[in-house]
């Protein structure tokens, strides 16, 4: 059995060939998902470093709240929402880039961080409490569905779920970041 496929040339093939070409994208993503039993929306960024076609590594992250009601704000009641942030390295794995719908897997190890908001803060008279904010670890496995638009866009449907370490913030589950999230994500670049 022959270990390796010969060019016309006889040039030993090798891992980091002259032929592989690198790219980049930088995308924009819109998602829904669960908080506290509520609707939340994330919207996010990242950018990524394409290399062969195949596989991306970059940066990014997503800000969210949960059940944005302003019908509230005329009652006397206190409403309380939980707002924040995540955000780290993307590791993305991408099968037959090159047709027009394939299929990638970017994963995302991270931190964030979460707040406990009141609709109807006093701000004149607010004090700063630590115990309402927390740190977490995350970590974001998800599938995409693209479509490749162009030569510099792509579409992609994606679903993924959460997993956090304990949050740790006053009568709030401490898995409430857990979960499913569905979203729309486009990407530009150099693909």
């Amino acid at each position: 059995a022959s270990a390796q496929d010969y060019k016309d040339n006889d040039q030993i093939s090798t891992i980091f060939s002259k032929d592989r070409k690198n790219g980049g994208y930088g995308a924009l993503s819109f998602s829904y998902t669960q908080i506290d039993g509520k609707d939340a929306f994330l919207m996010g960024a990242r950018g990524s470093w394409i290399i062969d076609h195949s596989f991306a590594i970059g940066l990014g992250g997503c800000g969210f709240i949960n059940d944005v009601n302003y019908h509230n704000m005329l009652n006397n009641d206190l409403n309380y929402n939980l707002a924040g942030v995540y955000g780290g390295l993307y590791l993305e794995p991408i099968l037959a880039p090159r047709l027009p719908v394939h299929i990638s897997f970017p994963v995302l190890f991270g931190v964030g961080a979460i707040t406990n908001i009141e609709d109807h803060r006093d701000w004149d008279n607010w004090v700063f409490d630590d115990s309402s904010n927390d740190v977490y670890l995350v970590f974001e496995p998800s599938v995409e569905l693209e479509f490749n638009m162009t030569r510099h866009m792509r579409l992609a449907g994606s679903i993924g779920y959460r997993f956090t370490s304990d949050i740790e913030i006053p009568n709030t589950n401490p898995d409430i970041l857990k979960g499913t999230n569905i979203g729309l994500i486009m990407k530009f670049g150099k693909f």
